[in-house]
């Protein structure tokens, strides 16, 4: 596959504003993994999104957009989300037109997630009564599993997740006009009188995007747990015993391990496929 491709380039979009994260390495090492796994010649570069209103051009295969601390609703009307919004346009524009058979293809993650729905306006993005913060079941809805991203993962699987926003009252309408798809929701609690956040979401052909983290891998979650601060808004907000078992559930290599080990990486392989296929086309 390498040899026919040549090299393949991926464009981080890091939406961090410079705050201390364990994602943009978690994104560099399954990067780095997966590129040694499969002998490619895979290189990628970084845009600070936020800070620097720096957004990749059209020369890159594949996507990949961060999440980020804060609202993703007070950014409306911003010069960094109008630079982003303007290459996410370039991207579409590019992928609709017929005379470009090498398609792009988008990643969006927590923050990144919620503002392409705004965007898109397939659901309403709003605030949480709470934070969600932790490790959590998430579910599939019919026709999930044949979703390309989520190839091996079991109903329910695990996440890491961690937001104060949600995406909420699906728009059915405009999905249906898009051709999105809805993949999966948080925990069904019919006792709850709650509505269910939007877990997955598939835009397009090119783009689908997750509310959790799929790039969180079990040390870098662990040590942050770990960390005194950490540790103490977890107790404060659901009890020890929560944390305890958030602990548990990032050593058990069915779940957060599993999820880490799949998601991009499917995403990688369905991208890089994509790209064979249309080399050979």
């Amino acid at each position: 596959m390498a040899m026919d491709l040549g090299k393949i380039k991926v464009a981080i979009l890091d939406l961090y504003e410079g705050l201390e994260n364990q994602g943009m390495r978690c994104i560099r090492e399954i990067l780095n993994l997966y590129a040694d796994q499969h002998q490619l010649d895979l290189e990628w570069d970084e845009f600070e999104v936020r800070l620097k209103q720096q957004t990749p051009d059209l020369s890159y295969d594949i996507y990949i957009s961060s999440g980020g601390p804060g609202s993703p609703l007070e950014s409306e009307g911003s010069a960094w989300e109008a630079a982003y919004f303007d290459w996410l346009r370039s991207v579409e524009n590019f992928n609709t037109n017929p005379l470009h058979p090498r398609k792009k293809q988008v990643f969006f993650i927590c923050h990144s997630y919620q503002l392409a729905c705004r965007h898109y306006g397939v659901g309403e993005v709003t605030a949480r009564k709470s934070t969600a913060f932790g490790v959590f079941p998430v579910h599939m809805l019919p026709g999930a599993e044949k979703e390309p991203v989520f190839q091996n993962l079991k109903d329910p699987f695990y996440a890491v997740d961690s937001r104060d926003y949600q995406v909420i009252r699906p728009n059915y309408n405009r999905i249906r006009q898009m051709g999105g798809k809805i993949l999966a929701i948080e925990k069904e609690r019919p006792h709850v009188p709650l509505e269910r956040a939007m877990m997955a979401f598939r835009f397009n052909e090119y783009m689908v995007g997750t509310q959790f983290h799929p790039e969180a891998d079990a040390i870098g979650m662990s040590m942050y747990l770990q960390r005194d601060d950490k540790k103490e808004t977890v107790i404060k907000s659901h009890g020890f015993e929560k944390w305890q078992s958030m602990i548990e559930h990032l050593n058990d290599p069915d779940k957060i391990l599993f999820t880490y080990s799949q998601v991009l990486p499917n995403f990688l392989n369905h991208a890089i496929g994509q790209l064979a296929f249309e080399e050979a086309g």
